[in-house]
């Protein structure tokens, strides 16, 4: 729902009410991840997508009606083995879709939700999607210290034992910053989301953008500030020399600051929260190849829980600086940590190509990917989605 969060907070703003699919689950070679999400307006404007075109009609409609009607309803959305034509997924995979209808103002939990995405405050949308039809699309925006919305105003005790309970569930994955189905027990206990008598939470993070920092201003970082931002990174450039590190060289960086590498990331260490919005997800290109700028960085940057640290150079740059690291104290573990030279083996000499080659690393580091022609193989190509279980069989609506 984030790519389309501004579009949301001007129908909502407007008072104009319409109704959001999402994509709360998938299984198979699926388009979209959890999360995905088309809207559409009273008016019939549509903004977003859930499956990238494989059912969007078919949604579209059911958009329609649960403006018309004020219910929401959960769909599944897949391949009909009767009919090899009428098809909803043509890539074979399983999407189910929640539609949910927003009237401003009547629920203050989705009015909060969708104020916080727009602001990019960090928000958990929870979302009941499957349970009692009297609690289906009950929803609550947690923060981390505050929540909005009820299950189920003047409701049993049950109800609010089960609320409490979903807001930790919730917390617990806005501070990891993931997005996941929650299964509880009605009174709020953790159970098998086979168990009889329980209810299903879609549960969507919506953090800050993940942080690239280039670390070094050369005409190959520009490119790989173009192709970084492209991927949804929040970018940095960041270079000791003033000569080099300007917004007019970089215009698409989102920051360029002129500083030594290692100073600023001790300065990003030294913020209020700790973190300096460095967590598992942030990636960072050291492009320097200069032993003045990469060992000091290197030496802090390897010893952080961040997603990914490459460097560019050559081999003998590489065994070098390895060296080098060990002789400022690093262990083994931690240099074994460092993609060096940084980017996947495709050839390439140009710089837009050699940012491709990096990008591709990112994301297969990412992703696992196993960095292969899909061509090559068999198996899934989703490979973060290989190890989850398949769902169970359920009646499916087809396009």
């Amino acid at each position: 729902m984030q790519d389309i969060a501004e579009q949301l907070q001007a129908w909502h703003a407007s008072g104009r009410s319409f109704a959001v699919a999402t994509v709360v689950g998938v299984s198979g070679s699926a388009p979209r991840d959890p999360g995905a999400a088309l809207a559409v307006d009273a008016d019939g404007e549509a903004v977003g997508s859930v499956s990238g075109g494989c059912v969007e009609g078919a949604v579209y409609e059911l958009c329609r009606e649960a403006i018309d009607s004020g219910q929401p309803v959960l769909e599944q959305f897949g391949y009909s083995d009767e009919d090899a034509f009428a098809v909803g997924l043509t890539c074979g995979g399983i999407l189910d879709v929640f539609v949910q209808p927003v009237v401003p103002g009547a629920d203050a939990g989705l009015d909060a939700g969708i104020t916080y995405i727009a602001s990019g405050t960090p928000v958990a949308l929870v979302r009941l999607v499957e349970g009692p039809a009297a609690l289906l699309g009950a929803t609550v925006a947690v923060t981390a210290d505050s929540h909005h919305g009820t299950l189920s105003p003047g409701g049993p005790a049950t109800t609010g034992a089960l609320e409490r309970s979903v807001v930790a569930e919730a917390r617990a994955l806005l501070d990891a910053g993931r997005t996941a189905k929650v299964t509880l027990a009605l009174d709020g206990r953790p159970c098998d989301p086979t168990a009889a008598s329980t209810v299903t939470f879609f549960v969507e993070s919506y953090v800050p953008k993940p942080r690239m920092l280039v670390f070094g201003a050369i005409d190959f970082a520009a490119a790989v500030v173009r192709i970084g931002k492209f991927l949804g990174y929040r970018v940095t450039v960041c270079d000791a020399r003033p000569v080099f590190a300007t917004k007019r060289r970089f215009p698409e960086a989102d920051e360029v600051v002129v500083d030594w590498p290692h100073r600023y990331l001790d300065a990003q260490l030294a913020a209020p929260d700790g973190t300096g919005g460095l967590d598992g997800r942030t990636v960072l290109c050291v492009l320097t190849h200069d032993a003045k700028f990469d060992i000091p960085l290197l030496e802090r940057a390897l010893r952080l829980p961040v997603g990914f640290v490459g460097a560019m150079g050559s081999r003998r740059t590489h065994l070098d600086r390895n060296t080098r690291l060990r002789e400022v104290g690093l262990s083994e573990a931690e240099i074994a940590r460092l993609r060096s030279p940084i980017g996947l083996d495709l050839g390439a000499r140009t710089p837009e190509e050699t940012a491709v080659a990096v990008a591709a690393e990112i994301v297969a580091s990412r992703r696992g990917g196993g960095c292969l022609p899909l061509s090559a193989g068999s198996g899934p190509i989703h490979h973060d989605l290989e190890r989850a279980e398949a769902q169970p069989a359920k009646s499916r609506r087809v396009a």
